[in-house]
């Protein structure tokens, strides 16, 4: 029988045998006996770690505790690893950087394949077309993320495709349970407590004598998503985490306060859609993955009519098993990501610094993604798996962009929300067809008043205009100081409509508008609302016309600086057509100004204007 590329190269890893040395003397006591170095409590880079041609690569299966494909067999995790030359030469152990994906092997679909959203709110939407499977990628190994920033250094980097992604056996389940484990038995094979093979199907074993155990996990996106997934399984050895732009709750990923709403820039995407896109394992058990997992448990669970949480996104909601994690965490977000938003990372920090856990936070003020700066994610991962007592617990907690700055240079501050913020209270009064006043003081017997939906205008042109009845807009006075804002703005609203249901969002801004850039006017932030979910987002109560819904929200949490000759606006509008259903135009939303307001947490707990252009 013939020995496949893949089981010959695990024969001569297993085996002892190094890649050939290129210009190092892999026999000198120098290179064999190389070790970390510390400088300022990072890890260096070592010559003798650094050169390419000398590491020690192999793939090879993992073996899970689930059969999530149905085949009787316990499902296998395809895994590759990188280290160095010396793991396998002198006794040298080393610890492992691990990043799991569901985009590694390739990705499906596009726009055509995603739910109309042109239709009523509340009515069953026309079914989309499932997206074609994606063309596995090939290439040797999984992925080069990471290898060169760590393997120099003297840590080993591990990849692995998530369930039903490229050579990965089971299905994809786009936050089920599976996807937290599987990466719990990589972290468990560095740890001898599960088996890895050669093959996927074969008894040949490949171990870990190389690893110390102590694992660390990073990625983007869905990649940053799963070293929470994997921590919130308690698995020992995964000392410390850095997710980046992670979803934490695919509910508030594809809903918001029960009302359906998707990713900016993703107009009907939803969980059965992300499905389909990184569907990418060619075997004979896809169909029963697509019957069983999309067309069963997604299209019965998913609710695209209500948008009400339910027990399906619950079990998707990384929230709910937080009491696991025993993980150090570093986590980074943006302040105007639209596609993740910054909530999937502050709700779950929140979460980890009341149980008293190691926890750093990095936030910048562009766009999906973006890692800390490489120095402290350095200093976390020297600390927390090389055991270097670098005082990072003793650093800020802190760390923020400014505004204008490189994303390179934050600034530290002592936590996240700032301590020194407490919460304004801003008040609306009439006129907010054209431009209503915002005002620290309530102004009583402002009554209702009526804007009709329409969602062929976009939210940046609704709040550029002077008069429309498709929104409706209050401002503060002129800021005379800067107002910092950090943390999570909320408001209390009061509406009613003339259907059973109707889109409901909010926007901050900041006015006037400056075309291009958002240093000094744009979107401060944003946030949606079912008012059918007005006691809670379990449970959807149609309106009846004329009747008055209260509710009070969160907005998307924040911190940046409004420069002084801005205003505040509070934008309240029906559909916002990048982000949510697209009904006909017409419908008619009511807000009860004696009963709207908004919550800001301003540094300094207050707002300054210019007694120029005049006060409440």
């Amino acid at each position: 029988m013939m020995t496949s590329p893949r089981t010959l190269l695990a024969i001569l890893v297993l085996s002892g045998w190094a890649t050939a040395a290129c210009g190092q003397d892999q026999d000198s006591p120098e290179y064999l006996n190389a070790r970390h170095i510390i400088e300022d409590g990072q890890a260096q880079e070592v010559g003798a770690f650094s050169d390419a041609d000398d590491w020690i690569r192999e793939e090879l299966w993992v073996e899970t505790e689930f059969d999530s494909d149905g085949d009787g067999k316990l499902d296998r995790m395809h895994a590759a690893v990188v280290r160095p030359a010396q793991t396998g030469l002198s006794d040298l152990k080393v610890p492992v950087i691990y990043g799991s994906s569901p985009y590694y092997a390739g990705t499906s679909g596009g726009l055509e394949y995603f739910w109309n959203t042109q239709h009523e709110v509340g009515d069953v939407p026309p079914r989309r077309t499932n997206q074609p499977q994606p063309v596995l990628r090939a290439r040797d190994g999984i992925s080069n993320a990471f290898v060169e920033d760590w393997v120099p250094r003297g840590f080993a980097v591990v990849h692995s495709s998530s369930p039903g992604t490229g050579l990965s056996e089971g299905c994809p389940t786009v936050g089920g349970i599976n996807e937290s484990l599987a990466p719990k038995a990589i972290v468990d094979w560095l740890n001898h407590r599960a088996k890895g093979y050669t093959t996927p199907d074969g008894t040949m074993e490949v171990t870990a004598d190389w690893a110390t155990g102590k694992v660390g996990m990073t990625g983007t996106s869905y990649n940053g998503t799963l070293p929470l997934a994997a921590a919130t399984t308690g698995v020992d050895g995964l000392e410390a985490i850095i997710p980046v732009a992670p979803n934490t709750s695919y509910y508030h990923y594809y809903r918001s306060h029960g009302l359906v709403r998707n990713p900016g820039g993703y107009p009907g995407e939803d969980v059965d859609v992300l499905y389909d896109f990184i569907h990418s394992r060619d075997s004979d058990r896809r169909e029963f993955c697509n019957s069983t997992v999309r067309d069963g448990l997604m299209m019965e669970n998913m609710d695209r009519v209500t948008g009400d949480y339910n027990e399906f996104w619950a079990s998707r909601d990384y929230l709910n098993v937080i009491d696991n994690v025993k993980a150090a965490t570093l986590m980074a977000h943006a302040f105007n990501d639209w596609n993740v938003m910054p909530e999937h990372s502050v709700r779950i920090v929140a979460a980890l610094k009341k149980r008293g856990l190691p926890v750093q936070q990095y936030y910048h003020q562009g766009g999906h993604g973006g890692p800390p700066p490489m120095t402290m994610m350095n200093r976390w991962f020297t600390r927390y798996l090389l055991d270097v007592e670098n005082g990072v617990e003793d650093d800020p907690k802190a760390w923020i962009v400014r505004q204008g700055a490189d994303r390179q240079d934050p600034t530290p501050y002592e936590d996240y929300p700032n301590p020194e913020a407490s919460p304004v209270s801003l008040y609306p009064a009439a006129g907010g067809l054209g431009i209503g006043a915002l005002g620290t003081q309530r102004v009583e017997e402002q009554g209702v008043v009526t804007l009709v939906d329409n969602p062929s205008f976009d939210g940046e042109a609704l709040a550029r205009a002077e008069w429309t009845d498709h929104r409706l807009l209050y401002t503060t006075p002129v800021l005379a100081e800067n107002a910092h804002i950090s943390g999570t703005p909320s408001v209390t609203i009061r509406v009613s409509g003339d259907k059973p249901a109707m889109n409901l969002s909010v926007w901050l801004v900041s006015l006037p508008w400056t075309e291009g850039g958002r240093a000094q006017g744009g979107v401060i932030t944003r946030g949606w609302a079912d008012p059918q979910n007005d006691q809670s987002i379990w449970e959807s109560t149609p309106l009846e016309p004329g009747e008055f819904r209260e509710l009070t929200f969160n907005l998307q949490p924040d911190d940046q600086v409004v420069p002084a000759g801005q205003q505040i606006g509070l934008m309240v509008f029906s559909s916002d057509r990048d982000f949510t259903l697209r009904p006909a135009p017409g419908t008619r939303l009511s807000v009860d100004l004696d009963a709207t307001s908004l919550s800001l947490p301003v540094v300094g707990g207050a707002l300054n204007f210019d007694q120029k252009e005049g006060t409440d």
